[in-house]
């Protein structure tokens, strides 16, 4: 702690100026990132609202003296040239996903590929269970025309006895 008047005065001056430029930088840093925000919501319009504002603030700072000119140009003109950079689209905002969607996202498509791996189950049960009948309906009918013959066999053999008596009665 200083002994001197003049010392002390000039402590407590800097303490002054030094709460007074924290508060304005926090004010640009603030302005900043609720510009940034708007940006990142994809939002041209309310950031093109914005975007005044937050000039306002980066210039009153120069003129306070709290922040050199050149710092605040090149802030104004990143602020500008991304606002710029939204409008005509060479600045894609991506959308992003919170972690409990991305599980609840996750949860889904594997719901979805089970549903499907049971449908084709069935599909293949179903096309089994089609080719089990082609196969029992061609084995009747297979069946079916052996024993016509058979049939037809005992009738021609029936006839041929009754036509041999027929004969032998003669």
């Amino acid at each position: 702690m200083p002994n001197k008047e003049s010392a002390k005065k000039r402590v407590k001056i800097a303490e002054k100026k030094n709460l007074r430029n924290r508060i304005v930088k926090s004010r640009i840093k603030t302005a900043i990132k609720k510009f940034n925000a708007t940006i990142m919501s994809n939002d041209a319009a309310g950031a093109e609202a914005l975007l005044p504002e937050t000039f306002s603030i980066i210039d009153s700072a120069v003129s306070k003296g709290v922040i050199h000119k050149n710092n605040a140009a090149n802030k104004k003109a990143a602020l500008a040239k991304t606002l710029n950079d939204l409008k005509t689209g060479k600045l894609v905002i991506p959308t992003v996903i919170d972690h409990k969607t991305r599980i609840a996202e996750k949860r889904a498509a594997e719901e979805k590929a089970r549903q499907e791996a049971k449908e084709a189950r069935e599909q293949l049960r179903a096309q089994k269970e089609a080719e089990k009948e082609a196969k029992a309906k061609k084995t009747k009918k297979a069946e079916s025309k052996e024993e016509t013959k058979k049939a037809k066999k005992a009738e021609k053999v029936e006839k041929e006895k009754e036509t041999d008596q027929a004969e032998k009665e003669k």
